[in-house]
């Protein structure tokens, strides 16, 4: 018997040992495959989580035999465990950016004092007692690393924190967050205590004037070695990665500015030290070029902190304090020099390089100052005021009502300043069109607010108005103005209600448009029509707002009526309750429709038929948003008004399309087949195209599933759609004299087009309705005689199999629609696995094999509790099953392929060993061989890794075969059993992958 054989009888004859149930950082220090797990592209678990897993296991406490908790004990294990957190720290170089990123500050100390322990620092020696430079340069780095995290740790603690969102209460979780917490708490208390120790620290590392080295794995493999075996190499001064002198000093000149700014807080002088180490710290990088590898400074923050500093600390060189407009509003501030500070606003208006928060910010601290009793700031507020508003004027910003409140006693020099303000802010020259109408615009309502005549006037002559307005603009302004009394200050007069304004009569009309315009209060409304009528009677005021749509067959009837006042209420009461509905307010909608009811009953028979139309659909509108939605039926009264509107034979009636296709959707959804088959009127079928479509809809499902004899509707049905789906072909001579052919996408042949076909399938929710549309868009899809990858659906073999004339069919549309409507079919029923099959299949015929595997595998899914029971053979069908095989072998998965084989009624041998065969496979390959349950693909991977001396995943075949539960000995139903768990886990593992 061959080696081969024997292994393979060894394996089916006995149980395989379980394997050691070890976690993955377990397993890397066990089988040492640290390194090559590092070097992978994007290792699983990352390095950082590394860290935490090996320090969290290294500082387990102890249970002695009394159930004592002990301190973690010394042992080989937990030192090897330090060590190979301090070597994922090397192998990240130990960038503190990285390693703060993610590490919290309990898990970062310990690393770092990790480190101090390896690199031979006295355990309890205070830093700031050592001497850098007679240390070896490993010793010497990982002390500065330690005191730049500590300094570092302090300054982001100051920084503010948003609080993360609590989840479910959950008491271990919370007790280990609270723990967490004290212990951050400690070790800050404990850092903050010694950090004037780390910045002696830091200052003393920056008179050092030579490379240090860092430890690398390899450095950090010789430490934990025996003494004897080192040789001294540690020692030396080229062991470990080396950082430049320049690179240390950039880095510790960053982290001390930082830790200067933020103790600058308390004690203003500190600041010229940060400022000191920043610009320090720029001069630097410029140095050691920004792409330095072992030197990341966010320079943005960098550049952040020098302005900061550039404003906070005064300089002899007035040239560089005066740099930026930010240090001289400061120094203007800090000087009382309001009218430097008035002139630099008005400067940046032109400019406006200021940040809108900045301006607010400074006005909000010159408020404060006023408020403490200066009264001398009120007119600088004011004034800032005015250049903050031009500013947000000209950026398109909403006006502050700061401004309208200092504008309530407008005087003279407050209008004269405020015109030098928009003129100075506007270069008509070069600004834009937009800028000048939102000037423009600006001083207009300007004058409106104001009724002193005189101060009118003072804008209206001001140059920049004259040309920024035109004539005709400004004459209608001028007289209006006129109009009004110069008497009336509404600053000082207590406004009761609206009609104790003395206000004129366009003013007035003005005010009621804006309310008519709001209301949706079908009395106020007739009020306010009431109001205007009795101030003019040449306005026609159903046209103040463009949004008011009536649908043009009702149009002309409501214009029609003579009365100016009556007219204009039953077009506004129209247009509001038509809005209304389209966006779901049936409640304002049913109240504006029933006011217009009963205006209309007392004069036109034919307007109150009209309404009694909108009002049925508002109530269907109205139950289907409601207790449609949870599947309650409609009330009969409902049912019988839509069947009585259908059956309606009024003559001269204007009717809308969309109330008869609401009807019809609304009968098939709540399956009034019969009605629709047996009772609708003859002409009504002949006359109406939804009524017709509808009918035939009702027809085939009310015979579904039945014999083929009797599907004729259904056949009926398929020509109708066929007609609707067919494009009109017209031959037209060129100017060459050739004879070319036009095709027309929507046809005229059919009772209507094809998008007003989708619109009505669209109101469907009726699964069987739906279910019979879908297939026979997929039939037609499916009868195109170039298609490679058919399409299936549930009772698609009722429909006919072949077309006349396949010239006419626009195909294209028809791929189209039948994307569209399983789109918006699986928005009804997303677990409809028949819809997900659909779905899955259009994904495969149009080569998206991940999508494709996708849909299938959730059309599985949803049918068998996600795989916990038997998916059903009529959705995995072996079509399904050969065309996921296709997908996972295009996705070059060919485990996933192998696998698969095993689901068809007879196992694909011939596909399975092809795949197997492939050693470029984008599966996880040998770990799929637990789902396995066919002894002979387990044989032939057997011998297949034997044949290329792959002898680990030879053995994690055997031991696939060797389970007990797969001898060729079992009983049936125990094969079975373990197949069907294989299964199971298989398609879930699967699901995982592809959802």
């Amino acid at each position: 018997m061959s080696a081969e054989a024997a292994d393979r009888e060894a394996a089916t004859s006995s149980r395989p040992c379980t394997p050691p149930q070890t976690s993955w950082f377990e397993f890397l220090l066990e089988e040492e495959l640290l390194e090559q797990h590092l070097r992978k592209p994007s290792p699983d678990p990352p390095p950082v989580q590394l860290i935490v897993q090996f320090l969290e296991q290294a500082s387990k406490p102890s249970v002695n035999e009394q159930n004592q908790v002990q301190p973690p004990p010394d042992n080989k294990r937990n030192r090897i465990l330090k060590l190979l957190a301090l070597k994922v720290a090397a192998h990240l170089k130990w960038d503190l950016d990285v390693l703060e990123k993610s590490l919290s500050v309990p898990v970062l100390n310990m690393l770092l004092n990790e480190l101090l322990c390896i690199s031979k620092v006295p355990p309890g020696t205070k830093h700031v007692d050592v001497d850098l430079s007679s240390l070896p340069p490993t010793t010497a780095m990982a002390i500065l690393l330690y005191n730049r995290w500590a300094i570092r740790t302090i300054v982001k603690s100051s920084f503010p924190v948003k609080q993360v969102k609590p989840g479910p209460p959950q008491l271990n979780v919370m007790n280990q967050m609270q723990q967490e917490k004290e212990l951050t708490e400690n070790i800050l208390k404990v850092l903050k205590e010694q950090a004037a120790d780390s910045i002696l620290v830091l200052e003393g590392a920056l008179k050092l004037n030579k490379d240090l080295y860092v430890h690398t794995i390899r450095t950090l493999d010789l430490l934990a070695m025996e003494p004897g075996m080192v040789n001294g190499e540690t020692e030396s001064s080229t062991a470990g990665l080396k950082i430049s002198a320049e690179e240390i000093q950039c880095q510790v000149c960053y982290d001390l500015g930082a830790i200067y700014f933020q103790q600058g807080a308390t004690n203003a002088a500190l600041h010229e030290n940060a400022k000191e180490k920043f610009f320090k710290t720029k001069e630097l990088i410029a140095k050691i070029g920004s792409s330095s590898l072992h030197c990341t400074i966010d320079e943005k923050r960098l550049a952040g902190y020098c302005q900061a500093c550039g404003v906070l600390t005064s300089s002899d060189d007035d040239a560089s304090q005066q740099a930026t407009p930010y240090s001289q509003i400061h120094s203007c501030m800090k000087n009382g020099n309001y009218q430097d500070l008035v002139k630099i606003f008005l400067e940046d208006n032109l400019t406006l390089s200021l940040p809108v928060q900045f301006r607010q910010s400074v006005l909000r601290e010159l408020f404060q100052k006023a408020q403490q009793g200066n009264d001398a700031l009120d007119e600088v507020c004011f004034k800032v005021c005015v250049c903050n508003t031009v500013c947000d004027v000209l950026q398109g910003q909403i006006i502050d009502i700061q401004f309208c409140q200092l504008f309530l006693k407008p005087n003279k020099e407050k209008i004269d300043f405020l015109l030098e303000v928009c003129s100075r802010s506007i270069n008509l020259e070069s600004a834009s069109e937009s800028l000048k109408r939102k000037m423009a615009a600006f001083l207009k309502n300007l004058c409106l607010g104001l009724e002193d005549l005189q101060l009118v006037f003072m804008i209206s002559s001001h140059e920049l108005f004259i040309k920024l307005l035109k004539d005709d603009e400004r004459k209608l302004l001028i007289d209006e103005m006129r109009k009004r009394s110069p008497r009336i200050n509404l600053c000082t007069k207590p406004v009761t209600s609206f009609y104790d304004i003395p206000a004129s009569a366009s003013v007035n009309i003005g005010q009621l448009e804006h309310q008519l315009i709001l209301s949706v209060d079908p009395w106020r409304i007739r009020q306010i029509l009431i109001e205007l009528h009795g101030m003019t009677s040449d306005r026609q005021f159903w046209t103040v707002s463009n949004k008011w749509e009536v649908p043009n067959v009702y149009g002309n009837v409501i214009l029609g009526i003579k009365d100016n006042l009556t007219r204009d209420l039953v077009y506004i009461l129209m247009a509001k309750g038509l809005h209304c509905s389209a966006i779901k307010d049936f409640v304002h909608a049913k109240q504006l429709f029933a006011a217009c009811l009963e205006l209309v009953t007392e004069f036109s028979p034919k307007l109150r038929q009209v309404m009694l139309n909108e009002m049925l659909l508002l109530d269907i509108y109205t139950h289907e948003a409601g207790a449609g939605v949870t599947g309650e039926r409609p009330p009969s009264d409902l049912i019988s008004r839509v069947r009585g509107y259908l059956e309606m034979r009024v003559p001269d009636i204007p009717l809308r399309q969309v109330i008869a296709e609401e009807c019809v959707a609304f009968l098939l959804n709540w399956r009034e087949n019969e009605y629709l088959t047996m009772q609708v009127p003859l002409p009504l079928v002949q006359t109406n195209p939804y009524v017709k479509l509808g009918q035939l809809l009702a027809a085939t499902c009310k015979e579904l599933p039945g014999p083929k004899e009797s599907r004729r509707t259904a056949k009926d049905l398929w020509e109708v759609v066929v007609q609707i789906c067919s494009v009109s072909n017209q031959h037209k001579r060129g100017n060459d004299g050739r004879v070319s052919l036009i095709k027309h996408r929507e046809s005229t042949l059919g009772i209507m087009y094809r998008s007003e076909l989708l619109s009505f399938i669209k109101k469907l929710r009726e699964p069987l309705v739906l279910t019979t549309i879908l297939s026979l868009f997929v039939k037609l899809h499916n009868v195109r005689e170039d298609i490679v990858n058919d399409i299936t659906a549930e009772y698609i073999s009722i429909w006919p199999s072949s077309i006349p004339n396949l010239q006419s069919v626009d195909f294209e549309a028809v791929a189209v629609t039948v994307k569209e409507l399983v789109n918006y079919a699986l928005t009804i029923n997303s677990n409809n696995h028949f819809w997900l099959i659909i779905q899955a299949d259009i994904y495969f015929a149009t080569n998206q094999y991940s999508a494709a595997l996708h849909y299938y595998l959730q059309a599985g899914a949803v049918c068998s509790d996600f795989f916990n029971k038997m998916v059903p053979p009529d959705v995995f069908t072996d079509q399904v099953i050969k065309r996921m095989i296709k997908c996972c072998s295009l996705l070059n998965c060919h485990t996933q392929v192998a696998i698969l084989c095993q689901f068809l009624r007879e196992v694909d041998y011939k596909t399975a060993f092809k795949a197997l065969q492939e050693q470029n496979s984008h599966d996880a390959m040998d770990s799929y061989y637990e789902y396995i349950w066919d002894v002979t693909i387990l044989e032939y991977l057997t011998y297949l890794h034997h044949k290329r001396g792959e002898t680990d995943k030879r053995q994690i075949a055997i031991k696939a075969i060797g389970q007990t539960e797969l001898n060729a000995s079992n009983p049936e139903e125990v094969l079975q059993l373990a197949a069907q768990r294989r299964k199971k886990k298989f398609l879930q593992a699967m699901a995982k992958l592809y959802f």
